[in-house]
């Protein structure tokens, strides 16, 4: 990758490893998940839909509307709240690990989705690793709790969605300014979450810890970090886009023991080990020699 394509890398794999962080902060002090998405969402689109005017870069977009929707509603609209209601019942560090399944999400996607790709012996070995890691994350760590189960479900759902986000950018959204993407794209997705959050609004003022944390998620998580992701799809592709996958849960797994005191249990610590390495193999990751040429020799 470039250097661009790495800067874009890193800051992404920053500001997608602290909303985990933040949206435990919120939603532990009452604020429901449906209205944690809608006010980010609403928040970022108030950000760049300016930003994006002032470029005059908004015209570009016609004739992409069923795209922008798509992504709307699959990239944001569906994952956002998904997350939030996850981390009512599970750890911020919990719902990383289970966030780190989308490369390996992703790489299920491209054989169906992506020309060419085929399933070779080194992402046949990640797909079965990744999901041996899901097994011991969910069978050790949160086994016999329903609540816990109901979180995990609907973050790995939330996984689903972020997989499918850069295949929508890469084939109807490319080469377009990002500040116009998703700005329209948030809008869109604000429109689609204002019901969903008016159901079930806040009973009273959050407090100040929750306020803040909902403000970081909005211009921050949301607004920098969506523009800055369509960069990165745009420099790396989005078959190594997803790959900031690998660093954001070691980044959340990190602020969630530091600043919440959470205390991963074994299940939890050898889940995201075999995810990530998991996730890596299913991308085109490399195996150690020796293996690679038993792998060659047997697919011959």
């Amino acid at each position: 990758m470039s250097s661009r394509a790495w800067a874009a890398f890193a800051t992404m794999s920053i500001l997608w490893g602290i909303p985990y962080l933040f949206i435990k902060v919120a939603v532990d002090d009452g604020v429901p998940p449906a209205f944690v998405a809608w006010v980010r969402v609403l928040m970022a689109a108030c950000v760049l839909l300016p930003l994006a005017w002032h470029a005059r870069t908004l015209g570009a977009l016609r004739g992409r509307g069923r795209w922008l929707l798509a992504y709307a509603v699959i990239e944001i609209s569906i994952p956002f709240p998904l997350i939030a209601f996850g981390e009512t019942h599970v750890s911020s560090s919990t719902t990383a690990i289970a966030i780190a399944t989308v490369p390996l999400i992703a790489s299920l996607l491209a054989l169906r989705f992506a020309p060419g790709e085929r399933l070779t012996g080194r992402r046949l070995i990640g797909m079965l690793l990744g999901f041996a890691g899901v097994a011991a994350l969910v069978g050790i760590d949160v086994a016999g709790s329903a609540d816990e189960l109901l979180g995990i479900g609907a973050i790995v759902i939330a996984a689903a969605g972020y997989a499918c986000g850069p295949l929508i950018v890469s084939r109807g959204l490319n080469g377009l300014d990002g500040r116009a993407t998703m700005g329209v794209s948030l809008l869109l997705a604000t429109v689609v979450l204002t019901p969903v959050a008016a159901l079930d609004p806040p009973t009273e003022v959050p407090p100040v810890g929750a306020i803040a944390a909902i403000v970081v998620l909005g211009l921050v998580c949301t607004a920098a970090a969506f523009v800055a992701f369509a960069e990165l799809i745009r420099l790396a592709g989005p078959s190594r886009s997803v790959i900031i996958t690998y660093v954001n849960p070691v980044v959340a797994l990190a602020l969630g023991v530091a600043l919440l005191g959470e205390q991963p249990g074994a299940g939890a610590l050898l889940g995201l080990i075999l995810i990530l390495i998991g996730s890596w193999l299913s991308t085109d990751g490399r195996l150690p020699r020796v293996v690679e040429r038993r792998l060659a020799a047997a697919e011959r």
